[in-house]
Protein backbone atom coordinates (compact mmCIF):
# COMPACT_ATOMS: atom_id res chain seq x y z
CA UNK A 1 0.00 0.00 0.00
CA UNK A 2 2.55 2.60 0.82
CA UNK A 3 4.51 1.87 -2.72
CA UNK A 4 0.78 2.51 -4.01
CA UNK A 5 1.13 5.73 -2.49
CA UNK A 6 4.26 6.59 -3.48
CA UNK A 7 3.84 5.90 -6.69
CA UNK A 8 0.45 7.91 -6.77
CA UNK A 9 2.19 10.86 -5.23
CA UNK A 10 5.12 11.08 -7.97
CA UNK A 11 2.26 10.12 -11.16
CA UNK A 12 0.43 13.15 -9.81
CA UNK A 13 3.33 15.61 -9.32
CA UNK A 14 6.01 14.92 -12.34
CA UNK A 15 3.32 13.22 -14.80
CA UNK A 16 1.85 16.60 -16.08
CA UNK A 17 5.29 18.04 -16.55
CA UNK A 18 6.42 15.30 -18.90
CA UNK A 19 2.57 15.55 -20.61
CA UNK A 20 3.70 19.42 -21.20
CA UNK A 21 6.60 19.20 -22.58
CA UNK A 22 5.80 16.04 -24.80
CA UNK A 23 3.17 16.95 -26.94
CA UNK A 24 3.68 21.07 -26.32
CA UNK A 25 6.78 20.90 -29.36
CA UNK A 26 9.22 21.50 -27.22
CA UNK A 27 10.83 18.05 -27.77
CA UNK A 28 11.01 18.53 -31.75
CA UNK A 29 12.23 21.81 -30.98
CA UNK A 30 15.71 20.66 -28.77
CA UNK A 31 14.42 22.90 -25.78
CA UNK A 32 15.99 20.51 -23.49
CA UNK A 33 18.92 22.31 -22.68
CA UNK A 34 17.30 25.60 -22.74
CA UNK A 35 15.25 24.08 -20.14
CA UNK A 36 18.01 22.73 -17.95
CA UNK A 37 19.44 26.92 -18.24
CA UNK A 38 16.13 28.06 -16.94
CA UNK A 39 16.28 25.60 -14.19
CA UNK A 40 19.55 26.77 -12.76
CA UNK A 41 18.11 30.58 -13.42
CA UNK A 42 15.50 29.55 -10.86
CA UNK A 43 17.99 28.00 -8.72
CA UNK A 44 20.13 31.30 -8.63
CA UNK A 45 17.54 33.53 -8.03
CA UNK A 46 16.09 31.47 -5.44
CA UNK A 47 19.58 31.92 -3.76
CA UNK A 48 19.30 35.61 -3.78
CA UNK A 49 16.41 35.75 -2.34
CA UNK A 50 17.32 33.42 0.50
CA UNK A 51 20.34 35.45 1.14
CA UNK A 52 17.94 38.79 1.31
CA UNK A 53 15.72 36.60 3.32
CA UNK A 54 18.05 35.62 5.90
CA UNK A 55 19.51 39.15 6.05
CA UNK A 56 16.80 41.59 6.22
CA UNK A 57 14.09 39.13 8.10
CA UNK A 58 15.63 36.31 10.35
CA UNK A 59 13.73 33.96 12.15
CA UNK A 60 12.95 34.93 15.91
CA UNK A 61 14.99 33.19 18.34
CA UNK A 62 12.32 32.43 20.58
CA UNK A 63 8.41 33.15 21.52
CA UNK A 64 8.25 36.88 23.44
CA UNK A 65 7.94 36.48 26.58
CA UNK A 66 5.17 39.33 27.56
CA UNK A 67 2.48 39.98 30.49
CA UNK A 68 -1.17 38.04 29.55
CA UNK A 69 -3.09 40.51 28.37
CA UNK A 70 -4.06 40.77 24.69
CA UNK A 71 -1.84 43.52 23.41
CA UNK A 72 1.38 41.59 22.99
CA UNK A 73 -0.59 39.08 20.82
CA UNK A 74 -1.97 41.72 19.14
CA UNK A 75 1.39 42.91 18.42
CA UNK A 76 3.08 39.75 17.26
CA UNK A 77 0.12 38.72 14.58
CA UNK A 78 0.71 42.56 13.11
CA UNK A 79 4.46 41.68 13.07
CA UNK A 80 3.69 38.33 11.47
CA UNK A 81 1.28 39.99 9.08
CA UNK A 82 4.08 42.54 7.80
CA UNK A 83 6.46 40.06 7.56
CA UNK A 84 4.50 38.10 5.28
CA UNK A 85 3.99 40.69 2.88
CA UNK A 86 7.71 41.46 2.72
CA UNK A 87 8.58 38.15 2.01
CA UNK A 88 5.88 38.14 -0.43
CA UNK A 89 7.24 40.61 -2.10
CA UNK A 90 10.66 39.54 -2.82
CA UNK A 91 8.65 36.93 -5.23
CA UNK A 92 9.10 39.94 -7.62
CA UNK A 93 12.95 38.88 -8.37
CA UNK A 94 11.33 36.00 -10.28
CA UNK A 95 9.60 38.09 -12.57
CA UNK A 96 13.19 39.59 -12.92
CA UNK A 97 14.54 35.78 -13.30
CA UNK A 98 12.02 34.80 -15.69
CA UNK A 99 13.00 38.04 -18.20
CA UNK A 100 16.69 36.87 -17.70
CA UNK A 101 15.21 33.52 -18.69
CA UNK A 102 13.05 34.46 -21.64
CA UNK A 103 15.69 36.48 -23.19
CA UNK A 104 18.47 33.67 -23.24
CA UNK A 105 15.14 31.38 -25.38
CA UNK A 106 15.70 32.36 -29.31
CA UNK A 107 12.10 31.41 -31.04
CA UNK A 108 8.65 32.18 -31.45
CA UNK A 109 6.53 33.89 -28.29
CA UNK A 110 4.79 30.51 -27.50
CA UNK A 111 7.69 28.32 -27.84
CA UNK A 112 9.98 30.76 -25.25
CA UNK A 113 6.94 31.10 -22.97
CA UNK A 114 6.50 27.62 -22.77
CA UNK A 115 9.81 26.02 -22.44
CA UNK A 116 10.39 28.80 -20.00
CA UNK A 117 7.17 28.21 -17.81
CA UNK A 118 8.09 24.45 -17.92
CA UNK A 119 11.58 24.39 -17.00
CA UNK A 120 11.18 27.33 -14.33
CA UNK A 121 8.40 24.73 -13.33
CA UNK A 122 10.68 21.58 -12.85
CA UNK A 123 13.31 23.72 -11.29
CA UNK A 124 10.97 24.84 -8.83
CA UNK A 125 9.41 21.40 -8.31
CA UNK A 126 13.16 18.87 -7.77
CA UNK A 127 14.05 21.80 -5.52
CA UNK A 128 10.92 22.17 -3.42
CA UNK A 129 8.81 19.48 -3.46
CA UNK A 130 10.81 16.51 -4.49
CA UNK A 131 12.98 15.74 -1.43
CA UNK A 132 9.40 15.96 0.66
CA UNK A 133 7.53 13.75 -1.35
CA UNK A 134 10.55 11.25 -2.03
CA UNK A 135 10.87 10.78 1.61
CA UNK A 136 7.18 11.45 3.01
CA UNK A 137 5.58 9.67 0.66
CA UNK A 138 7.31 6.07 1.27
CA UNK A 139 6.39 6.43 4.91
CA UNK A 140 4.39 3.97 7.30
CA UNK A 141 1.67 5.67 7.86
CA UNK A 142 -0.62 7.30 4.89
CA UNK A 143 -0.94 11.35 5.22
CA UNK A 144 -3.22 13.42 2.30
CA UNK A 145 -0.85 15.79 2.78
CA UNK A 146 2.26 14.33 -0.08
CA UNK A 147 -1.42 13.93 -2.32
CA UNK A 148 -2.03 17.81 -1.72
CA UNK A 149 1.64 18.69 -2.22
CA UNK A 150 1.63 16.87 -5.41
CA UNK A 151 -1.65 18.54 -6.74
CA UNK A 152 -0.23 21.62 -5.74
CA UNK A 153 3.13 20.93 -7.62
CA UNK A 154 0.40 20.81 -11.11
CA UNK A 155 -1.11 24.76 -10.30
CA UNK A 156 2.52 26.00 -9.89
CA UNK A 157 2.82 24.94 -13.49
CA UNK A 158 0.01 26.29 -15.04
CA UNK A 159 1.35 29.58 -12.64
CA UNK A 160 4.90 29.58 -14.04
CA UNK A 161 3.99 29.42 -17.24
CA UNK A 162 1.28 32.39 -16.86
CA UNK A 163 4.05 34.49 -15.23
CA UNK A 164 6.36 33.37 -18.26
CA UNK A 165 3.58 34.65 -20.69
CA UNK A 166 2.92 37.80 -18.99
CA UNK A 167 6.59 38.80 -18.38
CA UNK A 168 6.93 38.03 -22.17
CA UNK A 169 3.83 40.52 -22.77
CA UNK A 170 5.22 43.00 -20.52
CA UNK A 171 8.33 43.00 -22.97
CA UNK A 172 6.51 43.28 -25.69
CA UNK A 173 6.43 46.36 -27.87
CA UNK A 174 3.60 45.65 -30.36
CA UNK A 175 1.12 45.19 -27.46
CA UNK A 176 -1.94 47.86 -27.22
CA UNK A 177 -1.39 49.98 -24.94
CA UNK A 178 -3.91 50.15 -22.85
CA UNK A 179 -3.16 46.34 -21.85
CA UNK A 180 0.35 46.97 -20.01
CA UNK A 181 -1.94 47.82 -16.51
CA UNK A 182 -3.52 44.66 -17.42
CA UNK A 183 -0.39 42.64 -17.79
CA UNK A 184 1.50 44.39 -14.67
CA UNK A 185 -1.78 44.25 -12.49
CA UNK A 186 -1.85 40.10 -13.51
CA UNK A 187 1.81 39.79 -12.51
CA UNK A 188 1.38 41.77 -9.19
CA UNK A 189 -1.50 39.47 -8.08
CA UNK A 190 0.43 36.42 -9.23
CA UNK A 191 3.11 36.98 -7.13
CA UNK A 192 1.02 38.15 -3.71
CA UNK A 193 -1.12 34.79 -4.47
CA UNK A 194 -0.30 33.25 -1.40
CA UNK A 195 -0.72 36.55 0.77
CA UNK A 196 -4.38 36.14 1.59
CA UNK A 197 -4.27 31.96 1.82
CA UNK A 198 -1.45 32.42 4.51
CA UNK A 199 -2.99 34.94 6.30
CA UNK A 200 -6.11 32.76 6.14
CA UNK A 201 -3.95 29.85 7.44
CA UNK A 202 -2.37 31.91 10.21
CA UNK A 203 -5.64 32.56 11.49
CA UNK A 204 -6.81 29.20 11.36
CA UNK A 205 -9.98 29.76 9.00
CA UNK A 206 -9.58 27.29 6.59
CA UNK A 207 -7.93 23.94 6.15
CA UNK A 208 -5.44 22.64 3.46
CA UNK A 209 -7.81 20.89 0.72
CA UNK A 210 -9.63 25.06 0.83
CA UNK A 211 -5.91 26.32 0.96
CA UNK A 212 -5.74 24.26 -2.82
CA UNK A 213 -8.71 25.22 -4.11
CA UNK A 214 -8.57 29.02 -3.46
CA UNK A 215 -4.90 28.61 -5.03
CA UNK A 216 -6.58 26.74 -8.00
CA UNK A 217 -9.07 28.75 -8.63
CA UNK A 218 -6.79 32.11 -8.53
CA UNK A 219 -4.43 30.21 -10.81
CA UNK A 220 -7.14 29.57 -13.36
CA UNK A 221 -8.24 33.29 -13.20
CA UNK A 222 -4.73 34.68 -13.91
CA UNK A 223 -4.20 32.15 -16.52
CA UNK A 224 -7.16 32.96 -17.94
CA UNK A 225 -6.63 36.66 -18.51
CA UNK A 226 -3.08 35.88 -19.23
CA UNK A 227 -4.23 33.69 -22.28
CA UNK A 228 -7.22 36.53 -23.44
CA UNK A 229 -4.73 39.51 -23.68
CA UNK A 230 -1.94 36.87 -24.93
CA UNK A 231 -4.02 36.47 -27.68
CA UNK A 232 -4.11 39.59 -29.43
CA UNK A 233 -0.37 39.99 -29.50
CA UNK A 234 0.24 36.29 -30.76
Amino acid sequence: MTFYHFGNCIALAYLPYYLAYKHSGLSEYGAFWKCIQTGFIYAFTQLCKMLVLATFFPIPNGPHHESLNSEPAFHDVKDRVGSEFFKDSMDLVDLIGMYIALSRIPGRGHMKVLTAGIGWGTAELLLTRAFAIWVGAKGVEFNWRYIQMALDANTSLVHNVAIAALVWLWSRHDMKPGYYPVVVFLAGTSCYRTLLVNLLSLASLIDPWTVLVIKALVTLVIGACTIKVYSTVA
